[in-house]
């Protein structure tokens, strides 16, 4: 399987996370996240949460800054947009997105997979793939009780290390969602052994990605 580099350490790399909720962003990137940082990646991070009200705003900021406390630099935005309602506010959040074009292009863009069952992620994938056409996007996976895993066809390795502090971050920083019967370690450290079989990962570890297009040089 052919390896291709994203950043190598030194490098100064811009990014854009987009995320309809509060945890969405750590449980599908976190571990890219925390593992382009321990690398010693200079990451500009952008972190856009979409519907971020009361607690749960508090939550993704607090969360936000812990997984990018070694990041070169980062900003915050949370949006509130009505959590499960998203379709019905794409307008709105097309032009939320478009003002957000206007300030920033990023190297390369996580959010959501079109193939998700949730209908505020499939929503912010549209939106997304929509406003930046041009762009990297790597698109990442939730795990649910809808059944909605898919193949994959991008790979980012994680370390035991990352893994765990990824773990531990979120359930940290998410006391309203410890109540989820999947809201758990098993059910993050399963998926990341499954991706990493699937991609031989050196330490057994990863998450995955849609990538729909890139460009080789």
């Amino acid at each position: 399987m052919k390896r291709i580099c994203l950043a190598a350490p030194g490098d100064r790399l811009s990014v854009l996370c987009v995320g309809a909720h509060s945890d969405d962003i750590e449980i599908g990137a976190g571990g890219t996240i925390l593992s382009l940082l321990s690398e010693g990646v200079q990451l500009d991070v952008h972190w856009c949460v979409l519907s971020g009200g009361k607690e749960r705003a508090a939550e993704a900021r607090n969360s936000a800054e812990a997984f990018l406390r070694k990041a070169a630099s980062y900003s915050i935005e949370l949006g509130s947009f009505r959590d499960s309602f998203f379709p019905s506010q794409s307008n709105e959040i097309k032009s939320w997105l478009l003002a957000l074009r206007e300030k920033i292009d990023p190297d390369v863009i996580f959010t959501h997979s079109r193939e998700d069952a949730h209908q505020d992620h499939r929503e912010i994938n549209e939106l997304t793939t929509n406003v930046f056409r041009d762009h990297l996007v790597m698109e990442y996976e939730i795990p649910k009780w809808d059944g909605d895993f898919c193949s994959r066809n991008t790979y980012v390795p994680l370390t035991e290390d990352a893994l765990n502090m990824k773990v531990a971050l979120l359930l940290e920083h998410f006391g309203t969602q410890r109540s989820k019967d999947w809201f758990d370690a098993d059910t993050f450290k399963g998926l990341a052994r499954l991706r990493g079989m699937e991609c031989r990962a050196p330490a057994r570890f990863a998450e995955a990605f849609t990538v729909r297009k890139f460009v080789l040089v």
